[in-house]
């Protein structure tokens, strides 16, 4: 595990966590900067993306180390945590189990998928070969390139640095990954006394995933902005902005 901190040293802690098959130096290349103009940030690669060459191991093991490195470091409280996509599945594990505390949980736009195992395996079987495949050969890049573009309006720039990210990690560590955030539940009505849940609604992924925030926990506020799946985090100034300026007013929330 790597845990990297940067930002402002006296300003609010927020922690930054990753999305499936990504490191946080990655995902959130946009707006890391921005963000530690204002906070001290705890930015977290998982084993099997920190470049340590061990293996994800599932997802309640990554939880608990990034638990003890929240009490070993911070007495067991941070302000916020931001969690991209499947770092959603950890924000979501760190308010329910209690064993730290957060003042703010952010999710960026997750589908907080869940399944039997199953279910998990055979959309791991379908999935991953997806996400890790298209690195083998020039043709299948130009083609995954061109699908980023197209889909979340990507630069070349940022579109050459993603794949670049997955095509780095290896497959077991992505196929762990994906397999074990499905069977890691979050339980219905989660509400832990002086944590506030908020929510980057991603309008274009569909109302299923609105109807999904509002089941697992109680009150969530939901901030809706027309873009695609964590688009805000790679999509241009137009869609970082808007969700930048809502991620401060959430921390300045008492």
């Amino acid at each position: 595990m790597e845990f990297s901190e940067t930002g402002q040293k006296n300003g609010k802690t927020l922690m930054l966590l990753p999305g499936t098959a990504c490191d946080y130096q990655t995902n959130f290349a946009a707006v890391l900067d921005r963000l530690g103009e204002k906070y001290h940030l705890i930015c977290v690669n998982y084993d099997g993306f920190d470049g340590s060459g061990l293996i994800f191991p599932d997802m309640i093991t990554i939880t608990e180390k990034i638990e003890k490195y929240i009490k070993d470091n911070f007495n067991g409280k941070i302000d916020g945590a931001i969690g991209s996509s499947l770092g959603g599945s950890f924000v979501g594990q760190l308010i329910q189990r209690e064993n730290i505390h957060m003042d703010h949980g952010i999710f960026g736009s997750p589908d907080l998928d869940q399944s039997g195992k199953f279910g998990a395996w055979l959309q791991s079987k379908l999935v991953v070969p997806l996400l890790t495949g298209f690195t083998k050969n020039e043709k299948k890049k130009a083609r995954t390139r061109k699908k980023l573009k197209g889909f979340f309006k990507m630069d070349d720039e940022t579109a050459n640095r993603f794949i670049e990210c997955f095509e780095k990690f290896s497959p077991e560590s992505v196929r762990n990954e994906y397999y074990t955030d499905l069977l890691t539940y979050l339980r219905d009505d989660i509400h832990v006394e002086n944590t506030k849940v908020h929510f980057i609604y991603a309008n274009k992924m569909g109302k299923k995933y609105l109807r999904r925030y509002k089941k697992h926990f109680r009150d969530p506020d939901i901030r809706e902005f027309d873009m695609q799946h964590e688009q805000w985090l790679f999509g241009g100034e137009q869609y970082a902005a808007p969700v930048l300026k809502a991620i401060d007013e959430f921390m300045e929330l008492s």
